[in-house]
């Protein structure tokens, strides 16, 4: 979604909507529609730019990325 680089399923991280935020799915067992995007602060931050969640979910308006952006800085911070 960010990058649009292809890349094996068990190589991206899905990610869904709850009540209006974005949530990240690492297990892949949350329900609703999911979307996929590369586990890297960069591959975020450029579907951020392109407005790609929206899209991606098929939802109009914005959406909180809030606790997205905390997962991907919490994972970055950690490796």
């Amino acid at each position: 979604m960010g990058c649009r680089v292809r890349a094996a399923k068990s190589d991206l991280l899905r990610l869904v909507v709850i009540e209006g935020s974005i949530v990240p799915d690492p297990h892949g067992r949350l329900p609703g529609r999911g979307a996929s995007l590369h586990p890297d602060l960069a591959c975020f931050e450029l579907a951020e730019r392109r407005r790609a969640f929206s899209r991606a979910f098929r939802l109009p308006g914005p959406l909180d990325i809030s606790a997205l952006r905390r997962w991907f800085e919490t994972e970055q911070g950690g490796s």
